[in-house]
Protein backbone atom coordinates (compact mmCIF):
# COMPACT_ATOMS: atom_id res chain seq x y z
CA UNK A 1 0.00 0.00 0.00
CA UNK A 2 1.30 3.45 -0.90
CA UNK A 3 2.13 5.80 1.93
CA UNK A 4 -0.50 8.59 1.74
CA UNK A 5 2.00 11.00 3.27
CA UNK A 6 4.30 10.68 0.26
CA UNK A 7 1.81 12.87 -1.61
CA UNK A 8 3.23 16.44 -1.63
CA UNK A 9 -0.32 17.81 -1.70
CA UNK A 10 -1.15 16.01 1.56
CA UNK A 11 2.10 17.28 3.10
CA UNK A 12 1.58 20.93 2.20
CA UNK A 13 -2.00 20.87 3.55
CA UNK A 14 -1.23 18.87 6.68
CA UNK A 15 -0.68 21.81 9.03
CA UNK A 16 -3.92 23.50 7.90
CA UNK A 17 -5.97 21.14 10.08
CA UNK A 18 -4.19 22.27 13.25
CA UNK A 19 -4.85 25.93 12.56
CA UNK A 20 -8.41 25.34 11.35
CA UNK A 21 -10.94 22.65 12.23
CA UNK A 22 -8.48 20.84 14.46
CA UNK A 23 -7.40 23.81 16.56
CA UNK A 24 -9.41 22.81 19.64
CA UNK A 25 -8.32 19.17 19.40
CA UNK A 26 -4.71 20.27 19.05
CA UNK A 27 -4.92 22.35 22.22
CA UNK A 28 -6.45 19.45 24.17
CA UNK A 29 -3.88 16.97 22.87
CA UNK A 30 -0.94 19.19 23.78
CA UNK A 31 -2.38 19.83 27.23
CA UNK A 32 -2.59 16.08 27.81
CA UNK A 33 0.87 15.43 26.38
CA UNK A 34 2.33 18.10 28.64
CA UNK A 35 0.92 16.26 31.66
CA UNK A 36 2.60 13.09 30.45
CA UNK A 37 5.92 14.88 29.97
CA UNK A 38 5.81 15.75 33.67
CA UNK A 39 6.43 12.03 34.34
CA UNK A 40 9.96 12.54 32.97
CA UNK A 41 11.36 15.65 34.69
CA UNK A 42 14.96 14.60 34.02
CA UNK A 43 14.53 14.12 30.27
CA UNK A 44 16.63 16.32 28.03
CA UNK A 45 16.43 14.61 24.63
CA UNK A 46 13.55 13.20 22.60
CA UNK A 47 13.08 11.39 19.32
CA UNK A 48 9.72 11.93 17.65
CA UNK A 49 9.12 8.91 15.44
CA UNK A 50 6.83 9.71 12.53
CA UNK A 51 7.23 13.45 12.99
CA UNK A 52 5.57 14.36 9.70
CA UNK A 53 5.75 18.11 9.18
CA UNK A 54 7.27 18.56 12.63
CA UNK A 55 4.13 19.93 14.24
CA UNK A 56 4.70 18.18 17.56
CA UNK A 57 8.49 18.20 17.25
CA UNK A 58 8.41 22.00 17.24
CA UNK A 59 6.12 21.96 20.28
CA UNK A 60 8.35 19.50 22.14
CA UNK A 61 11.26 21.80 21.46
CA UNK A 62 9.55 24.49 23.55
CA UNK A 63 9.59 22.11 26.56
CA UNK A 64 13.34 22.24 27.21
CA UNK A 65 13.98 19.17 25.08
CA UNK A 66 16.54 18.71 22.36
CA UNK A 67 14.36 17.10 19.70
CA UNK A 68 15.15 14.95 16.69
CA UNK A 69 12.31 14.25 14.29
CA UNK A 70 12.22 11.15 12.10
CA UNK A 71 9.90 10.33 9.22
CA UNK A 72 9.87 8.02 6.23
CA UNK A 73 8.18 10.53 3.91
CA UNK A 74 10.40 12.89 1.94
CA UNK A 75 7.42 15.15 1.23
CA UNK A 76 6.55 15.54 4.91
CA UNK A 77 10.18 16.15 5.87
CA UNK A 78 10.54 18.79 3.16
CA UNK A 79 7.60 20.62 4.72
CA UNK A 80 9.12 20.18 8.18
CA UNK A 81 12.39 21.74 7.04
CA UNK A 82 10.49 24.60 5.43
CA UNK A 83 8.64 25.35 8.66
CA UNK A 84 11.51 24.97 11.12
CA UNK A 85 15.21 24.18 11.27
CA UNK A 86 15.09 21.35 13.83
CA UNK A 87 17.12 18.20 13.36
CA UNK A 88 15.04 16.03 11.02
CA UNK A 89 16.13 12.61 9.78
CA UNK A 90 14.66 10.32 7.15
CA UNK A 91 14.15 6.83 8.45
CA UNK A 92 11.82 3.90 9.06
CA UNK A 93 10.05 3.46 12.42
CA UNK A 94 10.72 -0.27 12.11
CA UNK A 95 14.48 0.18 11.65
CA UNK A 96 15.54 3.29 13.55
CA UNK A 97 19.01 4.53 12.51
CA UNK A 98 20.13 5.16 16.10
CA UNK A 99 22.00 3.12 18.72
CA UNK A 100 20.39 1.67 21.85
CA UNK A 101 19.38 4.22 24.53
CA UNK A 102 20.21 7.14 22.22
CA UNK A 103 17.43 9.37 23.60
CA UNK A 104 15.78 9.95 26.94
CA UNK A 105 12.32 9.72 25.37
CA UNK A 106 10.81 8.12 22.31
CA UNK A 107 7.63 9.92 21.22
CA UNK A 108 5.06 8.64 18.73
CA UNK A 109 2.09 10.91 18.04
CA UNK A 110 -0.44 9.76 15.45
CA UNK A 111 2.19 7.38 14.11
CA UNK A 112 1.18 3.85 15.13
CA UNK A 113 -2.01 4.24 13.11
CA UNK A 114 0.04 4.32 9.90
CA UNK A 115 2.90 1.85 10.40
CA UNK A 116 2.67 -1.66 8.98
CA UNK A 117 3.83 -3.27 12.22
CA UNK A 118 2.81 -1.41 15.39
CA UNK A 119 4.47 -3.97 17.68
CA UNK A 120 7.72 -3.68 15.75
CA UNK A 121 7.65 0.12 15.90
CA UNK A 122 7.12 0.02 19.66
CA UNK A 123 9.98 -2.44 20.11
CA UNK A 124 12.28 -0.09 18.21
CA UNK A 125 11.07 2.85 20.30
CA UNK A 126 11.88 0.91 23.48
CA UNK A 127 15.33 0.10 22.11
CA UNK A 128 16.36 3.73 21.55
CA UNK A 129 14.75 5.16 24.72
CA UNK A 130 16.50 5.43 28.08
CA UNK A 131 13.69 6.69 30.31
CA UNK A 132 10.43 5.99 28.54
CA UNK A 133 7.91 6.60 25.80
CA UNK A 134 5.04 8.97 25.19
CA UNK A 135 2.34 7.91 22.76
CA UNK A 136 -0.50 9.86 21.24
CA UNK A 137 -3.00 7.72 19.37
CA UNK A 138 -6.51 8.26 18.03
CA UNK A 139 -8.90 6.11 20.05
CA UNK A 140 -10.73 3.46 18.05
CA UNK A 141 -13.69 3.66 20.46
CA UNK A 142 -14.21 7.39 19.93
CA UNK A 143 -16.61 9.28 17.70
CA UNK A 144 -13.59 11.00 16.14
CA UNK A 145 -12.11 7.72 14.91
CA UNK A 146 -15.52 6.62 13.62
CA UNK A 147 -15.81 9.86 11.65
CA UNK A 148 -12.37 9.38 10.12
CA UNK A 149 -13.09 5.75 9.19
CA UNK A 150 -16.38 6.64 7.54
CA UNK A 151 -14.82 9.46 5.51
CA UNK A 152 -12.87 6.97 3.37
CA UNK A 153 -10.39 9.75 2.61
CA UNK A 154 -6.61 9.64 2.81
CA UNK A 155 -4.78 9.30 5.04
CA UNK A 156 -7.53 7.79 7.22
CA UNK A 157 -8.53 5.14 4.69
CA UNK A 158 -5.23 3.39 5.42
CA UNK A 159 -5.19 3.93 9.21
CA UNK A 160 -5.46 1.35 11.96
CA UNK A 161 -6.94 2.61 15.22
CA UNK A 162 -6.25 1.33 18.74
CA UNK A 163 -8.13 1.31 22.03
CA UNK A 164 -6.44 2.30 25.30
CA UNK A 165 -6.20 -1.19 26.81
CA UNK A 166 -4.92 -2.66 23.55
CA UNK A 167 -2.31 0.10 23.37
CA UNK A 168 -1.21 -0.48 26.96
CA UNK A 169 -0.88 -4.23 26.30
CA UNK A 170 1.27 -3.63 23.20
CA UNK A 171 3.53 -1.30 25.17
CA UNK A 172 3.97 -3.80 28.00
CA UNK A 173 4.86 -6.58 25.54
CA UNK A 174 7.29 -4.37 23.61
CA UNK A 175 9.02 -3.18 26.78
CA UNK A 176 9.41 -6.69 28.18
CA UNK A 177 11.72 -6.79 31.19
CA UNK A 178 12.32 -3.04 30.90
CA UNK A 179 8.67 -2.21 31.64
CA UNK A 180 8.28 -0.18 34.81
CA UNK A 181 4.87 1.49 34.69
CA UNK A 182 2.35 3.02 32.29
CA UNK A 183 -0.78 5.11 32.50
CA UNK A 184 -3.13 6.67 29.99
CA UNK A 185 -5.81 9.31 29.68
CA UNK A 186 -8.02 10.45 26.81
CA UNK A 187 -9.06 13.90 25.68
CA UNK A 188 -12.65 14.99 26.04
CA UNK A 189 -14.22 18.25 25.02
CA UNK A 190 -13.99 20.49 28.07
CA UNK A 191 -16.74 19.89 30.60
CA UNK A 192 -16.66 21.94 33.78
CA UNK A 193 -13.01 22.69 33.11
CA UNK A 194 -11.92 19.06 32.63
CA UNK A 195 -10.05 18.39 29.39
CA UNK A 196 -8.89 14.78 29.85
CA UNK A 197 -9.78 11.79 31.99
CA UNK A 198 -8.94 8.05 32.16
CA UNK A 199 -12.04 7.25 30.11
CA UNK A 200 -12.04 4.64 27.32
CA UNK A 201 -14.06 6.65 24.81
CA UNK A 202 -12.15 9.96 24.58
CA UNK A 203 -10.94 11.03 21.15
CA UNK A 204 -7.17 10.95 21.66
CA UNK A 205 -5.21 8.57 23.90
CA UNK A 206 -2.14 9.90 25.64
CA UNK A 207 0.00 7.18 27.22
CA UNK A 208 3.23 7.49 29.20
CA UNK A 209 5.39 4.41 29.76
CA UNK A 210 8.39 4.42 32.08
CA UNK A 211 11.30 2.09 31.34
CA UNK A 212 14.15 0.75 33.41
CA UNK A 213 17.58 1.62 32.08
CA UNK A 214 19.13 -1.82 32.22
Amino acid sequence: MLNPFDNPEVATRYEDWYSGRGRQADLLEKRLLEKLLADFPESRTALEIGCGTGHFSRWLGTKDLKVTGLDISAAMLAEAHRLNGLNYVMGDALHLPFPDRAFDLAVLITTLEFVTDAAGALSEAVRVARQGMILGVLNRWSLLALKHRRSGKPPWNSARFFGPWELARLVRIAAGARFRAAHWRTTIFPMTGVADLPLPWGGFIGLAARLTDN
